[in-house]
């Protein structure tokens, strides 16, 4: 039997004309199937056939709108190629830029804690008491009960 090797993609999720502040609950199926359209548009049908297979959106922080796709080696390619044409999500303006390309999802979840510490310490000017940073810092970098669901 042979084994599929798989791509990890982190996506961040930009929004367009909103406040950069609110909160956006965004379904992981939303994220594929805008993902799938695109590269249907781009690719044709060679690229949906080519992505089909193991393609799903694993994971998606709605505070800091990064989400994590599975997409089998080789046509990872035609997915990343097509991940920055995306500017709609379900009527929302939206811009997706990649962060990183990684062979295992835990790699991919170490580089998110790394960029989500470094993009805290320049958030913690806004805030003024300890309990509203300590509360945020606990969301964001709390990946233990995620890896175990996954």
């Amino acid at each position: 039997m042979v084994r599929h090797k798989n791509r990890y993609i982190v996506v961040q999720i930009g929004l367009l004309y909103t406040k950069e502040n609110t909160l956006m609950k965004i379904p992981h199926e939303l994220i594929a199937l805008s993902i799938k359209e695109k590269v249907q548009q781009l690719h044709g049908d060679f690229g949906e056939a080519a992505i089909r297979a193991g393609f799903t959106a694993k994971y998606c922080n709605e505070y800091t709108r990064i989400a994590i796709i599975r997409v089998r080696h080789g046509p990872h390619r035609l997915v990343t190629s097509s991940i920055p044409f995306i500017r709609k999500l379900n009527k929302i303006k939206v811009s997706m830029s990649i962060l990183y390309i990684g062979a295992t999802i835990r790699k991919c979840f170490s580089f998110i804690k790394q960029y989500q510490e470094q993009s805290f310490e320049k958030m913690c000017d806004q805030y003024k008491t300890p309990e509203e940073l300590e509360a945020i810092r606990n969301v964001i970098t709390d990946f233990e009960k995620i890896l175990k669901s996954i």
